[in-house]
């Protein structure tokens, strides 16, 4: 299997989005000793928050697993972009962080979070298994339903 983010992702029959950049005063990811942190990311096709809206209220489980999904394909942008398209620098991602715009009775952000769970392990690999945490929010940046961030550990 290739060394190459992009060429992994293309073999789902997805395209990797070229990394976004900062909306404020951040940057997209950081490297402190033998770990990669990336910062959140949100759903994009083409430049455009998308899927816009609150699980539970106006988008539906799997509207939520898709969205996921896309912003989880932002991260493996960042990650492609902060190691060179070179997968041999990661061991691993450590830790996934999820964040849902739910209604206050919504219940499934695991179902939610599985859309960008399922994609870095097919990406990935073993190197995509990960903890993770998937939480509910009252709203995130643009409007959008999901919004994730994660932890790689590098090669020392």
């Amino acid at each position: 299997m290739s060394d190459s983010i992009r060429q992994r992702v293309q073999a789902l029959g997805l395209t990797l989005p070229t990394p976004s950049q900062p909306a404020a005063n951040y940057i997209n990811h950081v490297v402190s000793q033998n770990q990669l942190f990336i910062s959140g990311q949100i759903p994009m096709i083409d430049g455009k928050p998308a899927y816009v809206g609150r699980l539970g209220e106006s988008l539906s489980d799997e509207e939520g697993a898709q969205a996921a999904e896309l912003a989880a394909l932002g991260l493996l942008g960042q990650l492609s972009d902060a190691l060179g398209d070179d997968l041999s620098r990661a061991v691993r991602i450590l830790r996934l962080g999820v964040f849902i715009a739910s209604s206050a009775d919504f219940q499934r952000q695991s179902v939610v979070a599985n859309g960008a769970s399922n994609l870095l392990v097919n990406a990935l690999g073993d190197k995509g298994r990960h903890v993770r945490t998937a939480v509910g929010v009252s709203s995130l940046p643009a409007g959008v339903a999901v919004e994730v961030d994660a932890i790689f550990e590098l090669q020392p």
